[in-house]
């Protein structure tokens, strides 16, 4: 009799025995498949894809939402234990995530509790008119579209600036932004950045500029930043100008021309534009025009404030994107007939 009861106590010995090292591999299995399930990236159909968490929404709608759209295919669990051990359950906030190439759930959990929503990026490109600028805003991925149905004097009273003329007042930079920005947003940005800039030229301008205010500077500039896209020529082409306005010259530009037809100009200047008359018609009326006619880069500002020396009055296209100065109508008219007439003697 005693010898069943020895031999049933080792069975049983044995059997809890098996139950714990079960246990044990069950347990070690367990924290090692969560362990990868960690470290393993999100499975994504793209190299670039966006999760877009609305206000209110629970740790299980999250992962719901990973699950749904494919990214995961891990136990809800295993989220909430990661989350538990990184201690940011219930401090994950809404907005848009970026899902980059090798991504973990740990690495989109530090993303979600630092609050490190996707950003995109517009730029205002220099030498673009507002209704360039305004057009582009239109195409901005995920940019709410609050001004896109006001004019153009209902938008300057939407940013805080009531009564002044958009153009050339935003300046050419690239502007970051998130799900549920506006257009309205990067306008107040771009045009805060433009009187910041314009003020410091101004501020640090020449001596002796034919320019009675800093808007003038923002004219001129716009002026040479639709002349030439060669950063190295912005200040020989503003000499040119400052000089003509020095001398009452008219400063016969043809940019300004192509502002003032507006709709009309269909790619090429006739002769009879350059006598049409209107306010930016610089051939007809002297001076400047009576309002920037583009966006002007900081470089078209620095520019405008410091122009080169020199004695150039003309300038004229060699078909290559830069130009050829002269100080003299003589030589101009040659360089005319051999750059654009290529009759080069």
């Amino acid at each position: 009799m005693s010898g069943s009861k020895q031999t049933g106590g080792a069975l049983l010995r044995v059997l809890l025995m098996v139950i714990v090292l079960v246990i044990a591999a069950s347990v070690a299995y367990g924290w090692y498949d969560f362990a990868r399930f960690s470290r393993t990236p999100l499975t994504l159909d793209t190299t670039n894809q966006s999760i877009d968490i609305g206000r209110g929404s629970s740790f299980k709608d999250i992962v719901d939402e990973l699950r749904r759209r494919g990214f995961t295919r891990a136990s809800p669990l295993y989220w909430r234990l990661l989350a538990e051990q990184m201690r940011v359950a219930g401090k994950l906030h809404a907005g848009e995530y970026a899902l980059t190439g090798g991504m973990t759930p740990r690495d989109l959990l530090i993303n979600m509790a630092s609050g490190k929503v996707m950003q995109r990026y517009f730029t205002i490109v220099e030498g673009w008119n507002f209704r360039e600028l305004r057009q582009a805003l239109t195409r901005a991925d995920r940019l709410r579209q609050d001004g896109a149905v006001l004019d153009d004097k209902a938008l300057m009273e939407k940013i805080g600036n009531p009564g002044e003329e958009p153009e050339g007042r935003f300046l050419p930079e690239t502007y970051a932004y998130v799900k549920g920005d506006s257009d309205l947003d990067i306008l107040k940005r771009a045009h805060a950045a433009m009187i910041k800039a314009l003020d410091k030229a101004w501020s640090e301008r020449d001596k002796d500029l034919p320019l009675a205010s800093a808007y003038e500077a923002l004219i001129l500039a716009s002026i040479v930043e639709k002349e030439t896209g060669r950063a190295e020529e912005r200040p020989k082409i503003a000499g040119v100008f400052v000089r003509r306005l020095q001398l009452h010259m008219f400063l016969q530009t043809d940019p300004t021309v192509i502002y003032g037809m507006g709709d009309s100009y269909a790619g090429t200047i006739h002769k009879s534009d350059l006598t049409t008359d209107t306010p930016y018609n610089t051939y007809t009326r002297p001076g400047l025009p009576p309002t920037p006619i583009a966006m002007p880069g900081k470089k078209a500002l620095d520019a405008a404030v410091h122009p080169a020396k020199g004695s150039e009055l003309y300038f004229v296209a060699r078909g290559n994107g830069t130009h050829v100065f002269s100080s003299t109508l003589d030589e101009h008219n040659r360089n005319v007939a051999c750059f654009q007439l290529k009759r080069c003697s």
